[in-house]
């Protein structure tokens, strides 16, 4: 039997599972293991099938069949023939390409500098560098810059030499750079660079990912695809959950952050990642949850964001994000495209079953872009259906009165699907699910409270937003009964930067009525904004009688 049938046999029986069904995969995998596919399609497929496996094994022999097989994937005869064809694949010995934002982009230049190279081919603006580069550099060299203005790539293999690849020079030299961090990242997102990961040894790919601490989970039966019940999933909390240790923390974060750059991705939740908050939720049959809590000088002003990292016997099967607040989680929620099947929508119950038990969120929304809004994957896979079944519903209108036309439709013929374009529709605004009697709250109102401060602030200080923001600060550390910063948990700066940013929305809230425990109590939420995790921020935002109904009413208004 040739390899490329072999593979077609295999990719047949991915969701098959039961009596006899190893054994066929067994056999079919050491054909593969011998074999040599014709072209990159069929090596990426075998490459995907196998991941697969790992992540669903149906037994110990099928499982060492697979490790045996990803442990020399980058020494494939039709691996290194195909090579090239491959980048961007996420393969191990394969590069990766793309346009990564800065804390990403210093990741990788710390921890793979020799490999981190500027993506000349694919810059487009080169005047952006030419013009940056001068800020950049000794002023000697920068006169020379200024006087020659040589090509960008000539510049930078003369700046750098001939030790130090092109783009880890780019993002040492921004990381020098005279300013905040804040400036830098902006500094550096807006020169747009791309950027290539040259395959080394151990840089990101997707072929070895897994998290060695996660038990694997044999799959037995066959994976049906049944209706889930979201009320019912979740009220059944999940088997375990932990706070990973630092050095536990920092190895998940990493893997998370591999698993996205190995499939040009980003999301704040993972970029910025806090090694001292992330948690660890066990669902039971191999399915787990990375949460990770952001560094406190990158958290949101009032919602608490959590990035995750969905895990099958420890191999990186999805990603997303929460953002909470109110008891209501805003979710993005992704499966890898190797991993999406039955299983999928159980996954999704599961993990909002995961997020109320850990962030203790019991209403969910998903954005515009999250259903299909500006986003063709989305439209693609259906997206907007796959939430409904699950009891997800629009407050638009306009768009339950489409919802309602397609039901229609649908009752009428059961083979209608909705058109891309309806689904576009469909998509302009957000879903929600809501229950406990908790409300979802209009997200976009949170952002109207900047308008609503700006004013204020501007009377105190006009321009001089310091100015400003101290005077706020010492009104509100009046109004809540505190004397000084030092009264409150939690590191210095952190608190600090917590009640600064707090601070002009407190100014706005009417706290008459209001006993001095209560007002103690705010000043208390406000350090755990600061705090070493978010989960802190949370518990007690929702255990306090006031400040949810205060806050809400500051956003209606």
């Amino acid at each position: 039997m040739t390899a490329a049938l072999s593979l077609q046999r295999l990719e047949a029986l991915r969701h098959e599972f039961g009596d006899g069904i190893a054994a066929k995969k067994h056999t079919l995998l050491t054909t593969l293991a011998r074999g040599r596919l014709g072209n990159a399609d069929g090596v990426l497929r075998l490459h995907e099938q196998l991941c697969f496996m790992r992540a669903y094994p149906d037994d110990r022999r099928v499982l060492a069949q697979v490790n045996a097989m990803l442990a020399a994937f980058a020494r494939r005869a039709d691996l290194k023939r195909h090579r090239r064809a491959l980048d961007d694949s996420g393969v191990a010995g394969t590069r990766i390409r793309y346009r990564y934002y800065w804390p990403t982009a210093r990741r990788l230049a710390a921890r793979w500098p020799s490999q981190l190279e500027i993506d000349w081919e694919a810059l487009d603006e080169p005047v952006l560098l030419a013009i940056a580069l001068p800020l950049l550099v000794t002023s000697i060299e920068a006169a020379w810059l200024r006087g020659r203005n040589p090509a960008p790539r000539a510049a930078i293999a003369r700046l750098a030499g001939k030790s130090t690849a092109s783009g880890t020079f780019l993002v040492r030299r921004v990381e020098a750079y005279a300013g905040s961090d804040a400036s830098r990242e902006a500094f550096f997102d807006a020169l747009d660079t791309p950027f290539v990961l040259q395959a080394g040894r151990d840089t990101p790919s997707r072929t070895l990912a897994r998290h060695p601490r996660s038990p694997v989970a044999f799959v037995r039966r066959p994976v049906l695809r049944v209706r889930q019940d979201l009320p019912a999933e979740l009220l059944r909390p999940p088997a375990s959950m932990r706070a990973a240790s630092p050095s536990e923390g920092a190895q998940l974060i990493e893997l998370a952050l591999g698993a996205l750059v190995t499939r040009s991705r980003d999301i704040d939740g993972i970029a910025y990642g806090n090694p001292d908050d992330v948690w660890m939720v066990d669902d039971g049959e191999g399915l787990q949850w990375a949460f990770i809590g952001i560094v406190p000088e990158r958290r949101q002003v009032l919602r608490a964001s959590h990035g995750f990292l969905t895990l099958r016997s420890g191999v990186p099967i999805g990603y997303g994000q929460f953002d909470t607040l109110f008891r209501t989680a805003d979710v993005s929620f992704n499966s890898f495209d190797t991993f999406r099947g039955p299983s999928t929508a159980r996954i999704f119950v599961r993990l909002l079953a995961a997020a109320r038990a850990l962030l203790g969120a019991c209403a969910f929304t998903l954005d515009g872009y999250q259903i299909g809004h500006h986003n063709d994957e989305a439209i693609a896979s259906g997206a907007w259906w796959f939430y409904y079944k699950l009891g997800f519903r629009p407050r638009n209108t306009a768009i339950r009165k489409l919802e309602a036309a397609e039901l229609a439709r649908m009752r009428a013929d059961p083979t209608h699907l909705s058109s891309p374009s309806t689904l576009r529709r469909l998509a302009t605004d957000s879903l929600y699910f809501e229950t406990e009697g908790v409300r979802a709250p209009l997200w976009p109102r949170l952002a109207d409270i900047g308008a609503m401060a700006a004013p204020r602030l501007a009377a105190s200080g006009s321009a001089d937003r310091e100015l400003a923001l101290e005077a706020c600060s010492l009104r509100v550390m009046k109004k809540l009964g505190i004397a000084s910063l030092t009264e409150l948990p939690g590191r210095r700066a952190d608190t600090a930067l917590a009640w600064q940013r707090w601070a002009p929305v407190v100014d706005m809230l009417d706290l008459r009525g209001w006993r001095a425990g209560e007002r103690r109590a705010l000043a208390a939420i406000i350090a755990a904004k600061g705090g070493r995790t978010e989960r802190e921020f949370l518990k007690q935002f929702d255990a306090h009688p006031r400040i949810g109904v205060a806050l809400r009413g500051l956003c209606r208004a």
